[in-house]
């Protein structure tokens, strides 16, 4: 009798309670008892994890908001290409490079004061010591033709050399045409300007050409191509052997520009002259020694010295049976 008074007076009191005006305030309470409840319990469960666990979540989320702030463009979206601003930049940068042309020529030679160009004794013009220096060169093999030898560039150890290696084979292509093939060469690019204008080296206060490289003991073929517009010169170079001894030391070659003798097309010529060298545009190294295996060739810079010991002007004689126009 005792329990079931108590259970009508309980719910005699849970009726007058639950007014309508009352339930709203009821059901919030609710939620936020349940809400207080939840942050109890992970403000208690954060603090009894571990440091290591506390950061991993940290960087989880980190990584989350990362991975909310990309910006992935969708497809309705189309990227905006202008090429009238494209143009318009490249002429900027035209102009720009012209106007630095311009004011290095009133100061002088390359940007420096002439009394400086002309007390330099030696000069590096090509070195090797990043991606962009190799960016100034080319390679190229009688794969043209149809041979089958290979040859790659690519920086050396430390990024302090220009490596050059492959395979040389002379087996000819079966083309009917070439009869004969095995070739590698690295070639050096133009020098370009504002507009495309093409440039060249200056090295008529030079006298010697300064190596230093490393070789597998091959002989190689130096050539230099002076700068010229008409077509039926293209094919014409001045070439020096450079002799490898093979090892793992460096040496230092020095080749007087005077000993260059003068070929077109891979043959050397009877009349020779002398190489200007105040119009160089490219310079170049060629493996032809009809030796099939692979080879390599280590270089750390390529420049120009001024020999005082060295004074021959022209190594090669021309005699009036094969030039007549000379002894006039």
């Amino acid at each position: 009798m005792a329990l079931t008074h108590m259970w009508i007076h309980s719910t005699s009191v849970l009726s007058k309670c639950l007014k309508p005006h009352v339930a709203p305030c009821l059901l919030w309470g609710f939620h936020f008892a349940d809400y207080c409840s939840s942050s109890l319990q992970k403000s208690v469960t954060l603090s009894g994890k571990a440091p290591s666990q506390g950061k991993t979540e940290e960087n989880l989320q980190g990584h989350h908001q990362r991975e909310v702030a990309l910006d992935i463009m969708s497809p309705e979206e189309k990227p905006e290409i202008s090429f009238d601003k494209a143009i318009i930049d490249e002429i900027k940068d035209h102009f720009r490079r012209l106007k630095v042309d311009i004011v290095n020529h009133w100061i002088g030679p390359e940007g420096r004061p002439l009394h400086e160009v002309l007390l330099e004794q030696a000069k590096v013009v090509w070195q090797f010591r990043g991606k962009e220096d190799l960016d100034k060169w080319m390679v190229t093999s009688d794969k043209t033709i149809g041979g089958r030898s290979e040859v790659f560039l690519k920086m050396g150890k430390n990024n302090q050399s220009a490596l050059l290696y492959g395979t040389l084979s002379s087996e000819p292509p079966q083309d009917g045409e070439n009869s004969s093939s095995g070739y590698c060469a690295m070639i050096s690019r133009i020098p370009r300007g504002p507009f495309e204008r093409k440039r060249s080296f200056d090295w008529s206060q030079f006298n010697t050409l300064y190596l230093r490289v490393r070789g597998d003991g091959r002989p190689w073929m130096v050539n230099i191509k002076e700068d010229t517009d008409l077509i039926q010169k293209k094919n014409q170079m001045y070439s020096y052997f450079l002799f490898t001894r093979g090892g793992p030391y460096w040496q230092e070659v020095k080749i007087p520009f005077s000993k260059f003798f003068f070929s077109n097309q891979g043959r050397i010529r009877d009349v020779q002259s002398q190489l200007l060298l105040d119009k160089i545009s490219s310079i170049g190294f060629t493996l032809a020694d009809k030796v099939d295996g692979p080879f390599f060739l280590e270089i750390d810079f390529i420049g120009v010295f001024n020999d005082p010991a060295h004074v021959e002007e022209f190594a090669y004689e021309n005699s009036p049976e094969l030039n007549p126009r000379l002894f006039k």
